[in-house]
């Protein structure tokens, strides 16, 4: 294949890519305005609901160290390919759930499915920016943001006048056609996938468990602000529930704005620099809402932690999988699982020490971490290619 069709050919594969990411992102939001229904359908508690809730990112937790061994052995297309064709039929199972035995056993299986995908389209795309020679990681996890938001919104309209079931199988319907025309374009993994038998298993480079330590730093203050901004808002200054939800609102757009432009400020001023700054940009958002004066500071205050944080996961994602001492492959799988466990046990852990210290000292613990960040921004080095493998 010659450099020009090559490069052709990875184009393809970086909207191929970014497709993935945004179903990924719709069936996850479009999973959302189920939930209510999902309550009273099954006529179960919160906390049942709580506990099956937990039970999806179990599930997706314990598949992603296994996406790194499969991406391993077959390569991040045919493994993209198998958990995304799947995963696409995986809310149509929850919606068909006749009770709430099933629905623990499908929400796992669901968890599973997005965890084992997310991995997979993330190992992809480090394969698009190696061939490419550039950035592609934050525009694509603004895909994912772009797909939440439509699943949410479209799913919300949908269950209203079209039942719950109908729009799941609408919600189906459109993951499987994005899977299925998207897949012929996907580009193959950077690093060559070996005949031999390998063995399931954990990285043993140190470097790539700090950089799992920088994912999980950067996305615990991404989930407190998702699910606490709202109420600190609320409770702190007493505004009414219209100025509160501004909080994350704030947070989400200034984060898919600055998603989708952060491939090119990474490209330009390196994976380092582009993380440091950003840590403390970050940090500065945090502390600012931490100590804000009124409600429209500290929404403020988090409209620039969330132009902070946008680039700062997908960075540590594009270290993991471009580090070229990380031979097993195990390292994206295990930097992701890491991060993604920040996500999903720090915001109980904020909600039991919020309820008695309240939610500003939190905030202001969070902007510590992200100093912690900057600190160990220089691992980030393996995302710049210089640093990483080759493209073939």
């Amino acid at each position: 294949m010659n450099p020009t069709t090559d490069k052709s050919a990875a184009e393809r594969g970086r909207w191929a890519v970014a497709a993935f990411f945004f179903t990924n992102g719709f069936l996850v939001g479009s999973w959302a305005p189920q939930i209510p229904v999902f309550l009273t359908r099954l006529q179960i508690t919160e906390f049942t609901l709580g506990l099956l809730i937990v039970g999806f990112g179990i599930g997706a937790l314990v598949a992603m160290p296994w996406c790194g061994w499969l991406i391993h052995r077959y390569g991040s297309r045919a493994a993209l390919r198998g958990f995304a064709i799947v995963c696409a039929f995986g809310l149509l199972g929850i919606a068909l759930v006749p009770n709430v035995w099933v629905a623990a056993i499908m929400l796992v299986l669901f968890g599973g499915l997005v965890g084992g995908m997310d991995v997979a389209m993330n190992s992809n795309a480090v394969a698009v920016e190696g061939r490419l020679r550039r950035a592609v990681m934050s525009s694509s996890h603004g895909f994912w943001s772009l797909g939440g938001f439509a699943g949410g919104a479209s799913g919300s309209l949908a269950i209203q006048h079209f039942g719950h079931l109908n729009h799941a199988i609408f919600a189906t319907v459109i993951a499987v056609v994005l899977v299925l025309v998207a897949s012929r374009y996907l580009i193959t993994n950077q690093k060559p996938v070996t005949d031999k038998p390998t063995k399931f298993g954990f990285p043993r480079i140190p470097a790539i468990y700090l950089t799992g330590i920088v994912a999980l730093f950067s996305m615990v203050p991404e989930g407190a602000v998702l699910d606490w901004a709202a109420i600190y808002i609320r409770q702190e200054f007493g505004s009414e529930i219209a100025v509160a939800g501004f909080a994350f609102a704030a947070f989400s757009a200034t984060m898919a704005i600055m998603r989708f432009a952060g491939d090119g400020v990474r490209t330009r001023f390196g994976a380092v620099a582009t993380m440091r700054v950003s840590s403390l940009v970050a940090a500065s958002g945090m502390l600012l809402a931490g100590v804000a004066p009124t409600d429209w500071t500290a929404i403020a205050a988090f409209a620039l932690c969330g132009f902070g944080i946008a680039n700062m996961v997908p960075i540590a994602f594009s270290a993991a999988g471009n580090h070229r001492e990380d031979l097993s492959g195990a390292g994206l799988s295990t930097v992701t699982a890491m991060g993604y466990s920040g996500s999903l046990a720090a915001p109980s852990v904020i909600g039991f020490i919020g309820e008695h210290t309240g939610f500003a000292p939190i905030f202001i613990a969070l902007a510590v971490l992200l100093c912690v960040v900057f600190l160990m921004a220089g691992l980030a080095r393996a995302a710049d290619f210089e640093a990483g493998q080759p493209a073939e």
